[in-house]
């Protein structure tokens, strides 16, 4: 595919796009919020040069925390700028960052939207975090002689085989980029098979998105609401259809008091998993309405609150990680293993495939395959809690081993502000 065909099927596109964020709102109203920005109309007023990442949604916002506190840290005399597509991406860096930095909506990949933004934001550098490849952002970037890198870059065998089939629009792309910074070898190899160029291996900065310094101390809190002595059981970012498995495994434990925590990824889906757990009978209570201690009878409670993450973490004792029971390439495992707790992940983890495997092989994390299969996993570390603190303990090892990918990002990002 050519970069002409590929902008005539997203102006045939565009007259759909309010409809798009209409649809969303539904669900979420944010998406009505900022929408001229989305078409290249800015506000926000710049005071210094913009050095400008772009995080897609929360994942990729919490993975840029360390990135931009290094950034912010280095560059005082240049504004941060970090662009998101998900009010939820848009949240999330307000929660981390408040008003240290900008943020605003990345336009949609059309000339005369990336256009406007390029011409009001005047970046100096731009980093695209892990895999987002708008060609259009990339050509206009590389006329303008605004720099370019993909950083902390991951693409499936999946995901590779999708993007070989535009061709020349994919190998263009890449090969505009002044640099790549590969979590793995395998990652590296495949995005060099389709075109780019100056690609390094730098590992995952998510092993340096370190929790908060109260989130132990909150997590306490929790847990005296929670129970201090009922065993935790914590299903954190679960995605559709993962709930059910995850009810039907604590259903055939026999643990005296076992309380589930279920934390839905997306906030929409939080009414839908209480509706399921409405619809079973079970006793619940909401982490949002949760003012005193836990009733004793309470066996579930739905986490429905945003950027509690790794507080819920630190009140669990056994967590696992959503998006891998069923085919969604799993989540962040690194943050429960930052907590040092044990780690429970499903079969579909290509999201996050060297950490899973790295972890599994460290026995930092057990894989599960069905609703049994967790069942057992829970019942066994629930029975053993010296291998609980064992499998914390290696996965917080791991964390601390695999660090230095923020400091070769940088380096590759001063060599575009200051070049030598």
């Amino acid at each position: 595919m050519s970069r002409c065909v590929y902008t005539l099927l997203l102006f045939l596109l565009l007259p759909l796009t309010p409809f798009k964020l209409w649809w969303r709102s539904r669900k979420q109203p944010e998406y009505l919020q900022h929408w001229q920005e989305r078409y290249g109309f800015y506000k926000l007023s710049i005071q210094k040069p913009v050095i400008w990442l772009h995080c897609v949604s929360v994942g990729e916002t919490r993975a840029a925390e360390p990135l931009v506190k290094a950034l912010l840290q280095a560059y005082p005399k240049h504004q941060i700028l970090l662009t998101h597509t998900t009010p939820t991406g848009r949240a999330t860096s307000e929660q981390l960052f408040g008003n240290r930095i900008m943020r605003a909506y990345l336009p949609y990949d059309l000339p005369f939207a990336i256009n406007k933004f390029i011409a009001h934001f005047k970046p100096v550098v731009g980093v695209l975090m892990e895999t987002e490849l708008w060609f259009n952002l990339i050509a206009q970037c590389k006329v303008q002689n605004i720099p370019l890198l993909l950083a902390n870059a991951r693409l499936s065998e999946k995901s590779a085989h999708g993007y070989a089939k535009l061709g020349q629009l994919t190998r263009e792309g890449l090969q505009s980029l002044v640099a790549v910074a590969a979590q793995t070898q395998q990652d590296a190899l495949r995005l060099q098979q389709l075109g780019a160029q100056a690609v390094q291996v730098v590992g995952n900065i998510k092993f340096e998105v370190t929790p908060p310094a109260d989130a132990a101390m909150q997590g306490q809190q929790l847990r005296k609401l929670l129970g201090e002595h009922r065993p935790i059981f914590l299903a954190a970012s679960t995605r559709e259809g993962e709930e059910a498995i995850i009810l039907d495994a604590v259903s055939h434990v026999q643990i005296p008091h076992l309380l589930t925590i279920i934390v839905p990824r997306h906030p929409q889906r939080f009414n839908e998993v209480e509706a399921l757990l409405a619809q079973r009978g079970l006793p619940y209570q909401k982490r949002s309405l949760l003012k005193e201690n836990v009733n004793t009878e309470t066996q579930f409670v739905l986490g429905d609150s945003m950027g509690e993450l790794f507080i819920y973490y630190a009140s669990a004792d056994i967590c696992l990680v959503g998006g891998s029971l069923l085919a969604f390439g799993g989540q962040n495992l690194i943050e429960p293993m930052h907590m040092a707790k044990p780690v429970l992940i499903g079969a579909h983890t290509y999201n996050f495939k060297e950490a899973s495997e790295l972890a599994v092989a460290q026995g930092a994390a057990w894989r599960v395959s069905n609703a049994q299969t967790l069942a057992q996993a829970i019942q066994t570390l629930a029975d053993a809690p010296l291998q609980q603190a064992q499998m914390g303990a290696a996965g917080a090892a791991l964390c601390k081993a695999s660090q230095g990918a923020t400091q070769a990002i940088m380096r590759l990002i001063n060599q575009q502000i200051e070049p030598t």
